[in-house]
Formats: C-alpha cells, structure tokens, sequence
C-alpha cells in the first residue's frame, strides 16, 4: 500500500502512467466500448468497478494535463445530438475537472465518434471502466511537471 494514491490506481495503470511520455494520450472508456478492436497492441487495463467520474478523479489524481495545447481533454460527442450538447454524466466529469483545477471547460473538446475511434487508436493505453451510461469515453493528455526555468 501507498500512501496518499488514490485505491483505483492499480499497479498496472500506474505503471502505464508513469511510462506515459508528454504528449502522450490515455482512454478512459466505457463498459461497452470497443477497446481491445481498437487496442491493436498498446495495453487494456481494466477497472470493471469504477464509474467514469471515480476513474477520471482517480488517474488525474497523479496525471498532469498538458498545458501547452488548447484541449488537453477530449470526450465523444453524443451521437444525434446538436452541436454542443453534453450528457449529464459529461457534464459531471468536466465540472469535476474545473472543481479540482485539472482543466477548463472550454479545454474539452467534444469529438465526433468514429473522429474519436481514430484519436484511440494513437493513444497510449485504454482504461476499460464499469461506466455503463452511453457515450462516457474521455481521453486526456498528458502534460509535465517539472521546475521554473532558470533564467
């Protein structure tokens, strides 16, 4: 055990996030998403007993969003739904992430779905959670921690 890391992190996915390079992209995915068709060969790791919003709270816990593009968060957009719609649960996860200063609103791109299918296919890894609301995929990119330069 350790202290102070969220208990969702396993130590599988803690390794994938610490092995995580700037810039790169994880999913967090629904119960119903296609994650191993579109895993190829990156890794699948699975929280079958989490909610979305748990997951997401969980890995942003110890991973920093990358500062230095525009949206450094991107959820799929409901399908049939008008521009700039967002479910209940989508909405839920992005005012968690401005409650704990992990991002802005506006810095979550809402993503077409098969658009979305190809940004996974670039990601990292793909986080498989027990979310069984529809249309609850996230991915979120990677950011640095790292000191002030030095002048």
């Amino acid at each position: 055990m350790l202290k102070n890391i969220d208990p969702l992190l396993t130590p599988d996915l803690l390794k994938v996030l610490c092995e995580m390079g700037h810039g790169d992209e994880i999913v967090l995915a629904d119960a119903n998403f296609t994650a191993h068709s579109l895993a190829a060969s990156k890794p699948v790791l699975r929280l079958a007993g989490a909610g979305m919003r748990e997951a997401c709270a969980a890995v942003l816990s110890v991973l920093p969003l990358d500062a230095m593009v525009a949206q450094p968060v991107a959820y799929m957009q409901v399908g049939d739904a008008a521009a700039g719609y967002r479910s209940a649960l989508q909405r839920e996860v992005i005012d968690d992430l401005v409650r704990r200063a992990d991002a802005q609103s506006c810095q979550c791109e809402a993503t077409e779905r098969f658009a979305f299918y190809e940004r996974v296919r670039g990601a990292f890894a793909i986080v498989q959670t027990g979310e069984r609301q529809a249309w609850a995929n996230f991915i979120f990119k990677k950011g640095v921690i790292a000191d002030a330069l030095r002048p």
